[in-house]
């Protein structure tokens, strides 16, 4: 028996079967990296945007990627329907008309089931937010909005380009709206303490949040991070260290949060450091592991009363 609220689980509780995931890119730009608010985008993030790369790199259709993927997902994962996920860099950043013709390119598959879209909080506004909140009735739809920290001083070393605020504002804009909210947190952050990322869970359990991905900050080519590891300004965590900051960050958050990432998986090719960032099924083997040995779950030290600070 899990010890946190899956992902997986979530999904079989909604459609009685395995549903997938299909990450897309769509080619769409950042305002941190355009221009807007700068040019050199958040000190983690490369060329890719965090994403796949399917069309920058590879120039294929939303189309195409999502034949490419049900293809591959059906052969090694048995699962028959899918969720359109719009990763790549700001799913929201475009014109409405734009965005909404791109969700139904993804949306008028029959096996795609669901719709999420990443993006950053100073892209949500209430015109995107009715587009969206068009497709609950028939579509499971989320929006993933990166947080990283709860902490302005972190968010502007990093070079997020907003402010806690800002994702305050965003959350509760989609709570209005009645759809479900995943937010991203980054363990491992320059400077950042345990204590401070602990502070970062409190703050999440506060917020109307419904879903939660916990990323390793892990260095990849083509990134400031990647100049200050060389430089040695930036220790990267230790895997032990990690699923204990997780464990600990999941005893602080709501016991019906669903959990959709506790890790990520970065591209061997352009990862440089910690090498153990490819052992992805080790760490979340470590963390399951503390989680028996501490004799501990998801929420086991929430409060009701935590609040955002």
């Amino acid at each position: 028996m899990k010890r946190f609220r899956t992902y997986s689980g979530y999904l079989r509780e909604h459609f009685g079967q395995r549903v997938h995931k299909i990450s897309l890119d769509a080619g769409l730009g950042c305002p941190n990296r355009d221009g807007t608010i700068s040019c050199r985008g958040c000190i983690f993030c490369n060329s890719l945007g965090s994403g796949s790369g399917a069309l920058i790199k590879n120039g294929l259709s939303i189309e195409e990627q999502i034949e490419r993927s049900k293809t591959f997902i059906k052969k090694r994962y048995g699962a028959h329907k899918f969720i359109a996920y719009f990763q790549s860099f700001s799913n929201t950043y475009a014109p409405p008309p734009a965005l909404k013709l791109l969700y139904e390119r993804a949306l008028c598959h029959d096996d795609i089931v669901g719709l999420s879209v990443a993006t950053r909080p100073d892209c949500i506004s209430e015109p995107v937010m009715k587009i969206l909140k068009g497709y609950k009735e028939n579509y499971l739809t989320w929006i993933e909005l990166g947080l990283q920290s709860s902490h302005d001083r972190t968010l502007k070393l990093i070079n997020r380009g907003h402010d806690v605020k800002c994702f305050e504002r965003a959350a509760l804009m989609i709570e209005r709206s009645g759809l479900p909210l995943c937010a991203h947190v980054i363990l491992g952050l320059p400077g950042e303490t345990r204590q401070m990322m602990l502070e970062t869970a409190r703050f999440i359990a506060g917020l109307p949040i419904h879903g939660l991905k916990l990323h390793l900050l892990y260095v990849v080519k083509g990134t400031e991070l990647a100049e200050m590891y060389k430089k040695g300004d930036f220790r990267c965590l230790e895997q032990d260290e990690f699923a204990r900051l997780v464990v600990d960050f999941l005893e602080l958050i709501p016991p019906d949060m669903v959990i959709q990432r506790l890790t990520g998986d970065p591209l061997k090719s352009e990862l440089l450091a910690p090498c153990w960032a490819n052992d992805k099924n080790g760490t979340l083997k470590l963390i399951e592991q503390m989680l028996e040995k501490r004799d501990t779950w998801q929420g086991r030290l929430y409060r009701k009363s935590s609040s955002g600070g």
